[in-house]
C-alpha cells in the first residue's frame, strides 16, 4: 500500500509535525492525490489485490499504485515481481524522480530486541519505514537525526519505535475472555486481516509457527502449548470471510497449502455473514433469536471453495473427529454433517458460541482458531471474544 508523508499543507490546519496518510485503493485516482507535493513517497509490497478496480495483472496494479509518485519528490518502494518493478520504474523515470529501492531492516540494528509487530515481511516494511523517516527528518531540517541515516545503526528513536509497535488485527493472538473452562488456553483466536492470495501466505506461515509455540514470547503462549499435556488434544480451526469482490479460489487454497507445509492441518472451515452484528448483538446475548435469517448464499459459495481444495489436497493428514461435536442445524447453518470439514452459521455470534460450546463440554480439547479473510471480522471477533 503506497503512502505519501506530508507535512506543510495538513499541519497548517491540524497544527501536526508530520501527517503520515495512508493511499486507499489505488493511487492514481485516489483521494489523497489531493496532496501534490509531499515530502516524500513510498510503496510497499503490492500483490493482488482489489483486482475489480487496480485490474488484473502486476503490471496494471503497479501503474495504478504508482500515482502517487511526484515530480522532484523522493520516492522509494521495496523489492517488487519484475512486472511490477518495471512499471513503477518507468513511471518514476518519466517524472524525473530516482525511485529507490529499499532493503529489508537488518535485524542487527535493533540491538539484540525484535520487531513489535509479527511476521518475516515486516522487516520489509520497516525498511520502508526507516528509509521514508530518514528522508523526511532531512528534507525538514531535522539533521542531528538524519545525520546517522549511513551510520551502521539506528536512533534510539527509532528502535523504540519499530519494537514498540503494535498493530490490532495483524498476526495478533487473544485468548478467549469469556469461555468458562478449567484450561488456560481452551479457546484461543489468532487474527490476522489478510486479504489477498500473498497475506494470505504469510498469514499462514505466521499462524503455523504460532501455533506450535515458535517465536512466540512466554506472554502469550497460551498453555495449551505444552508438549506434555498429552491427554489434551490441539485442534486447528478456521473462522473465515471475504468480500464478494474477491475470488475463494485464490485466497483459501494458498492458506490451507502452507499451513499443510508446516504440518499444520485445519480440523474444520467455519464461514460466517459478511455483515457486523454489534448493532444487533451484544457480547453476552449470543442467542439465535436476535439475529435476522441473512443470505448465506455467499457463505455457502466460500464453504464449496473450501470442500473443493480438501479434496484436491490428497496429502492431508486427517485429525481425529471425536473430539467436535455435530453441529445441530438450530444453531449453525449447514454442514456436510459431523464428518464434514466445513459449516456455514448464520451469524459470527452464533460461531462463536460453538467454539465456546465444544471446549466447555469436552475438557480435553483445546481450539486454536484462525481469524481471517477480512478486517471487518477480525474487527468483529475482537468485540465478541473482549471483555
Amino acid at each position: 500500500m503506497p503512502a505519501h508523508l506530508e507535512s506543510d499543507a495538513l499541519s497548517f490546519f491540524v497544527q501536526v509535525d508530520v501527517a503520515i496518510m495512508e493511499v486507499g485503493l489505488g493511487g492514481r485516482f485516489d483521494a489523497t492525490n489531493v496532496v501534490q507535493k509531499p515530502v516524500v513517497c513510498g510503496i510497499t509490497s503490492l500483490g493482488y489485490d482489489h483486482m475489480e478496480i487496480l485490474g488484473y495483472t502486476l503490471g496494471e496494479i503497479a501503474g495504478e499504485k504508482a500515482g502517487i509518485i511526484k515530480r522532484g519528490i523522493p520516492a522509494f518502494t521495496v523489492q517488487q515481481p519484475d512486472e511490477a518493478m518495471c512499471v513503477l520504474e518507468d513511471e518514476a523515470s518519466s517524472l524525473n524522480v530516482d525511485l529507490q529501492v529499499v532493503q529489508p531492516l537488518d535485524v542487527n540494528l535493533l540491538n539484540g530486541l525484535k520487531l513489535g509487530l509479527e511476521g518475516e515481511h515486516q522487516y520489509v516494511n520497516a525498511g520502508l519505514a526507516i528509509a521514508l523517516s530518514f528522508t523526511w527528518l532531512r528534507r525538514t531540517g531535522h539533521l542531528e537525526l538524519a545525520n546517522q541515516e549511513h551510520a551502521g545503526s539506528l536512533p534510539e528513536q527509532f528502535i523504540k519505535g519499530l519494537t514498540a509497535a503494535t498493530f490490532q488485527g495483524r498476526a495478533q493472538i487473544v485468548p478467549d475472555q469469556y469461555v468458562d473452562s478449567e484450561n488456560d488456553g481452551d479457546l484461543v483466536f489468532y487474527l490476522d486481516g489478510a486479504h489477498s492470495p500473498e497475506s494470505m501466505e504469510i498469514c499462514a506461515k505466521w499462524f503455523s509457527g504460532a501455533v506450535k509455540g515458535e517465536n512466540q514470547p512466554d506472554k502469550v503462549k497460551p498453555q495449551v502449548f505444552d508438549p506434555s499435556s498429552a491427554e489434551r488434544v490441539q485442534l486447528e480451526i478456521l473462522l473465515f470471510n471475504c468480500m464478494s469482490v474477491r475470488d475463494p479460489e485464490l485466497l483459501l487454497p494458498p492458506l490451507m497449502k502452507t499451513c499443510a507445509s508446516q504440518d499444520v492441518h485445519f480440523k474444520k472451515a467455519l464461514f460466517v455473514p459478511n455483515v457486523s452484528v454489534y448493532h444487533k448483538v451484544g457480547t453476552h446475548n449470543l442467542t439465535s433469536s436476535t439475529v435476522s435469517e441473512p443470505n448465506l448464499s455467499w457463505q455457502l459459495t466460500l464453504q464449496r471453495a473450501w470442500d473443493n481444495s480438501m479434496q484436491n489436497d490428497k496429502g492431508r493428514e486427517a485429525k481425529q473427529v471425536d473430539h467436535v461435536p455435530e453441529e445441530k442445524n438450530d444453531d449453525s447453518g449447514k454442514s456436510g454433517g459431523s464428518e464434514s470439514s466445513s459449516v456455514v452459521f448464520s451469524s459470527l455470534p452464533l460461531a462463536i458460541k460453538w467454539l465456546r460450546d465444544t471446549v466447555r463440554q469436552n475438557q480435553s480439547v483445546s481450539l486454536q482458531v484462525l481469524v481471517t479473510g477480512s478486517l471487518h471480522l477480525v474487527g468483529d471477533v475482537l468485540k465478541l471474544t473482549r471483555k
